[in-house]
């Protein structure tokens, strides 16, 4: 017959050999949901007068004088919860709790579960609460003189108790610094004027708040089995634990006042965003600390210093971008601050002088290789940069109300402050100076000159060939040998090393080269043009370009095309056009110094347009143009414009054609 064994009791575990991630389990095992409410800053306010003032009576005790700010004013506060039967039921389990770790750490889980349904911040205020019923009554009966309170003394055996009185209080303190901090972040979590997107940290501080609450909880109870002289933990370890768990929970409840004060300093600068003083205000919202220069403003030019109000009373182009791959970027402002400078007269209501360029560079860590990134492309740089060294306060805005997202922007902002364009970055880069002032209606205009041509060349299907803003297109035309030899020179430049070391997609068409039909088709269309009727102004550079064009045609050698995008750079003959195709290793290096391939290639075409070139083109219009005055004093009678003869003299920029005084007929 077998004897069964009495069934073993399973093992308590001891709280100081558990990890982290398993006491967390175990205290968010005991959390079920925050409905209990109650008004926790009453209770606080006399939890810690209770814990305050008996550290004052251990500091007469020990010859000390404890600094803990209290002025040891009575507390006249009115509290019905959480109820006295609650606290004196926790503090019970606290005194019953037997001599060793592993019952300290099941009495510690079973307050916990009592306190399951209070919030984080709650469960430790309770806690104390609890403990200093007993805390704040055994050094009151201590210090008591009167006849009851002696009576009392002796009753609760005070005098007999071995207390170890340092450690006890070094204990008590570092639990209520706990439970203020928690509170804390119990304040900034209920707050709805913030979320965890605001303020990330929140959720990273939560999650070791269990660690802190179990040691908290863990703590107290080891705090008062010793004070009622039953059990005698090493409280010097549960203060090991608890100040290890505090001193991170701390750390992140600073990141998080940290990104609430960025919070409200981010939603203060917005609002003067929104409605700023003027374009300095603007500038001073995106690079300024409150009350101090913590950015100062290189002068690209002179190669100095100079203070933010430079740019009062003027236009900014504000370029903002991070450190790697703007070359391009910064060839091409070169070339539009050239332009500012070159042609400062007034265009549009506008004048180029009052037009300044600024760089943002927006970058994160300042170490001495990215510094030095930065002071290189610095160098090559004709206008103003920003330079910092701690992070932009305006950062927030210019990544959510600028929307830089990583990719270098241009927006244009007014001398009010208001901005012009959001981002004039890729209207530069198609148009370049041209589009000045760099409204998105002067990229409109310039795209309308040519958007009728764009619709007759892509009648004739370009095969793919994407006319966009950051592409070179040739398009060319004429006899079959001039035609092949053209495009094998261009072939070549888009293999060349240059090209790809300056990142240029080069694209080419050969009108008619598949379907001949498409020529005269394209020529019709073109000629077509003569007669359609746009705006005034519109219309006089739409009639000058058809004029060129026809030029072109009656060139019968061939004829190349190209643009920037939909940005037509180069109407040109077949000589000059070929000729400077085909000595590119003569010109390469310039563009990777120019601000792009279209300006090095218009750079060595000008010197090449004096090769000879077919008869010039004529031209003769019977339309009614304009009426004049008779200049004979004895006629004096209107005159009608119906027939203009023009010459062109070959040149390769539209601007460039001569046009003679017209004929007149009465």
């Amino acid at each position: 017959m077998s004897i069964s064994k009495p069934e073993q009791k399973p093992l308590l575990p001891n709280p100081f050999q558990l990890n982290d991630i398993e006491v967390i389990e175990k205290v968010y095992a005991s959390h079920t949901y925050d409905d209990e409410v109650f008004d926790s800053e009453p209770l606080f306010n006399v939890v810690s007068s209770v814990i305050k003032l008996s550290s004052r009576v251990v500091g007469a005790i020990l010859k000390i004088d404890e600094q803990n700010g209290f002025a040891g004013n009575a507390v006249a506060i009115n509290i019905s919860k959480p109820e006295f039967s609650k606290l004196k039921l926790l503090s019970c389990h606290m005194i019953t709790t037997p001599w060793g770790v592993e019952n300290a750490h099941q009495t510690t889980l079973r307050i916990l579960q009592q306190l399951r349904t209070f919030s984080w911040d709650a469960k430790v205020l309770v806690a104390l609460a609890g403990f200093a019923l007993e805390y704040g009554n055994f050094w009151n009966l201590y210090q008591a003189s009167d006849p009851l309170g002696n009576s009392l003394k002796v009753l609760n055996q005070v005098q007999h108790r071995q207390l170890p009185v340092v450690d006890l209080n070094s204990t008590v303190k570092l639990v209520l610094e706990a439970v203020e901090k928690i509170s804390r972040w119990g304040t900034l979590s209920a707050d709805e004027s913030y979320d965890t997107e605001d303020v990330p940290a929140l959720s990273d501080a939560l999650e070791q708040i269990p660690l802190v609450v179990y040691w908290v909880v863990a703590s107290l109870v080891a705090c008062n089995s010793n004070l009622q002289g039953v059990s005698n933990y090493p409280l010097l370890e549960f203060r090991a634990k608890l100040s290890l768990a505090l001193d991170e929970f701390a750390r992140l409840l600073v990141i998080c006042e940290k990104q609430k004060d960025g919070v409200e300093e981010y939603r203060r600068r917005k609002r003067n965003f929104n409605k700023p003083k003027d374009i300095v205000d603007f500038l001073k919202l995106l690079i300024s600390k409150n009350g101090s220069q913590n950015a100062q403003i290189y002068d690209g030019n002179t190669k100095t210093r100079v203070n933010v109000e430079v740019f009062k009373d003027k236009y900014v182009l504000l370029f903002i971008s991070g450190l790697d791959r703007i070359e391009d970027e910064i060839r091409l402002l070169n070339s539009i601050y050239e332009g500012l400078v070159e042609d400062p007269n007034d265009r549009s209501g506008f004048k180029k002088e009052e037009f300044k360029i600024l760089w943002i560079p927006m970058e994160s860590g300042w170490g001495d290789a990215r510094r030095e990134v930065f002071n290189t492309l610095k160098s090559y740089i004709k206008w103003y940069v920003v330079e910092y060294i701690e992070p932009l306060p305006g950062t927030r805005l210019i990544e959510e109300d600028l929307k830089f997202q990583g990719k270098p922007i241009l927006p244009v902002v007014k001398p009010q402050g208001v901005r012009l364009n959001d981002d004039a970055l890729d209207i530069i880069f198609e148009w370049g100076i041209d589009a000045f002032p760099f409204r998105k209606l002067d990229a409109y205009l310039l795209a309308q000159k040519w958007k009728w041509f764009w619709d007759e060349v892509k009648k004739t299907n370009l095969h793919g060939i994407q006319v966009k803003g950051d592409r070179y297109v040739f398009i060319y035309g004429g006899s079959d040998k001039w035609s092949r030899e053209f495009s094998v020179a261009v072939d070549k430049i888009k293999r060349h090393e240059t090209i790809k070391r300056a990142d240029a997609i080069i694209e080419h068409y050969h009108l008619g080269k598949d379907d001949p039909k498409i020529v005269p088709r394209f020529w019709i269309g073109v000629e077509g043009k003569r007669q359609k009727k746009h705006s005034e102004k519109l219309d006089c550079e739409i009639q000058e370009i058809v004029k060129s064009l026809l030029c072109l045609k009656q060139d019968t050698q061939g004829w190349a095309i190209l643009s920037k995008g939909s940005n037509v750079k180069i109407l040109g003959h077949a000589q000059p056009m070929y000729q400077t195709v085909a000595d590119f290793e003569k010109w390469k290096d310039r563009v990777l110094v120019k601000e792009g391939f279209d300006i090095a290639f218009q750079e060595y075409y000008e010197t090449k347009r004096h090769l000879p070139a077919p008869q010039p083109c004529e031209f003769n219009t019977l339309d009614v143009l304009a009426t004049i005055t008779c200049p004979n004093a004895s006629c004096g009678r209107v005159m009608e414009v119906t027939s203009v003869n023009y010459k062109c003299c070959h040149g390769g920029n539209v601007a460039d054609h001569a046009f003679p005084s017209p004929t007149t007929q009465t």
